[in-house]
């Protein structure tokens, strides 16, 4: 008998999973018992099938980037809208020294790089087109935009959600995917660790007189933090972490403005800078879920783990959940079997906590003014020019995250 998966979130992780479970289930692997998916959103269709530019860009391991290919998804993806980071370069303070993180020294991404970066909206639209719910066929997946969940019941039976509309879906097990504010989540009961970091992240694409390289920028100046990640030459995106105040401040300034802000804030270091996007503000808050899997339910993207972008794992642990989610539903043949939902949640818990751990303490060491600290994180980071911490960095951002 077909079983029934209802997703809520159409977000990245929600429509990987779909999309993972659609290509297995197109080679075989979930047999007689393939499951129907159904993905709940509260956003249109339209904005899922064609999202628009939000600011953020995500910096694709190769196993991501592997990933997306065995989807079919990374061939929708234009040559001009993807971008090779070649390395990455750490800075602390007014100090002259700099980590250097090279694709070379550590076991790289395909190609020879650190991994790709990728507009977040292009990716979104890539995953919807992927799966190819336009062109009226039944591909196992429906989407249902323009609804809330208001509710959620579980039983040895099955599960039931209700909308708010006043509709109810029943189904065989349930995937929370909507955000790391996750009201699914709750609905479970699933308690999350949740730190705010009283700052938000303001996102802008700036163009600048210097050239980029290919090298990706990690800058924890006093009072601030910015990355500047390569995109086109002499392209980036400019992100910069301050108080909420602050970002919301400089958001609100024109184009013109901005840019001699985003020149002043960085120093001069790529030269003048104009903005070409408006900037988008986001608030900074780190959650990891206590358990990542329940009675017929369970937790991807940033529902499980939303982690601070210093670390740039966040998508990149979001897409490998949803991929192995869905892969080790159709070994089992039943979606909802608590033995194989528990080792899948095991699996992933020790893939991602390790690195959540070492984000926290990383973020609390570079955003803590005091002198000691100071003085404690400019050894820290000459510690990680060594040749063998220096290679084990690279070896993380650059490899498979577990």
């Amino acid at each position: 008998m077909s079983q029934h998966i209802i997703v809520i979130g159409a977000g990245p992780a929600g429509l990987a999973f779909a999309r993972a479970y659609q290509c297995g289930a197109g080679r075989g692997g979930a047999g007689r018992n393939a499951a129907r998916i159904t993905i709940v959103e509260r956003q249109s269709r339209d904005a899922i099938a064609a999202p628009a530019p939000d600011g953020r860009e995500i910096a694709l391991t190769g196993q991501s980037v592997r990933m997306l290919g065995d989807l079919g998804v990374w061939p929708m993806i234009l040559a001009e809208e993807a971008w090779p980071l070649q390395g990455a370069r750490v800075l602390d303070g007014g100090s002259s020294f700099v980590m250097a993180i090279d694709a070379h020294r550590g076991r790289a991404a395909d190609g020879g790089t650190l991994g790709m970066m990728v507009s977040n909206h292009i990716i979104r639209r890539a995953l919807h087109d992927a799966l190819g719910l336009e062109n009226g066929q039944d591909k196992g997946i429906d989407l249902v935009c323009d609804a809330t969940v208001t509710g959620i019941e579980r039983n040895d039976s099955g599960v039931t959600v209700r909308l708010d509309g006043g509709e109810t879906l029943s189904g065989d097990m349930v995937i929370a995917a909507d955000s790391r504010f996750s009201t699914a989540r709750a609905m479970l009961g699933i308690g999350v660790d949740m730190l705010p970091t009283g700052k938000s992240m303001l996102l802008a694409r700036v163009e600048h007189e210097a050239d980029h390289g290919g090298l990706a920028s990690e800058w924890f100046d006093y009072g601030q933090t910015i990355a500047m990640l390569p995109l086109a030459p002499k392209m980036s995106s400019f992100v910069l972490t301050v108080p909420h105040a602050a970002a919301q401040h400089i958001a609100s300034l024109g184009s013109e403005a901005l840019g001699a802000i985003i020149t002043e804030r960085t120093h001069g270091r790529w030269g003048q800078c104009q903005a070409r996007t408006p900037a988008h503000v986001y608030p900074l808050t780190m959650t990891y879920s206590h358990h990542f899997s329940g009675q017929r339910a369970a937790l991807i993207g940033d529902a499980a783990v939303g982690m601070h972008p210093v670390t740039a794992h966040g998508f990149n642990f979001g897409l490998m959940g949803a991929v192995r989610l869905a892969r080790a539903m159709q070994r089992s043949g039943d979606v909802a079997r608590g033995a194989m939902l528990r080792s899948w949640a095991i699996r992933h818990r020790a893939a991602t906590l390790p690195l959540y751990i070492a984000t926290r303490s990383l973020v609390g060491l570079y955003t803590d003014e005091h002198v000691a600290a100071r003085l404690t994180r400019r050894a820290v980071l000459r510690l990680g020019g060594t040749a063998p911490v220096r290679g084990a960095l690279s070896r993380l951002l650059s490899a498979n995250a577990g």
